[in-house]
């Protein structure tokens, strides 16, 4: 990896993707998400034992970094990891931790 390849812009978007990762709230709500695939706002609020509303301005910060992604299930919006990268950076991050241990 060749930080000179990045453009200023390039590298900014790059910490603005981890810095996502840092909140202990969506980093538990990404570990969860990614621990049991797809689950609604009031499964992952009962879950972390928060407020829905708690849960749902976490998720927008998730939708928006595009972490993750949701349907519709009648009224429900079912929230899962965007993809396997995201699952993958959660699983070298926690392996490293244990690792350190």
């Amino acid at each position: 990896m060749d930080s000179l390849q990045f453009s200023d812009d390039e590298i900014q978007d790059v910490s603005d993707f981890f810095k996502v990762f840092g909140d202990p709230t969506r980093l538990r709500l990404l570990i969860l998400l990614g621990e049991k695939g797809e689950m609604d706002v009031s499964s992952i609020a009962s879950s972390l034992s928060m407020s829905r509303s708690a849960i749902s301005q976490q998720l927008k910060v998730l939708r928006s970094s595009r972490l993750v992604k949701f349907r519709k299930d009648g009224k429900n919006a079912i929230y899962r990891l965007s993809d396997d990268h995201i699952h993958s950076i959660l699983s070298l991050g926690i392996e490293h931790y244990e690792e350190m241990l």
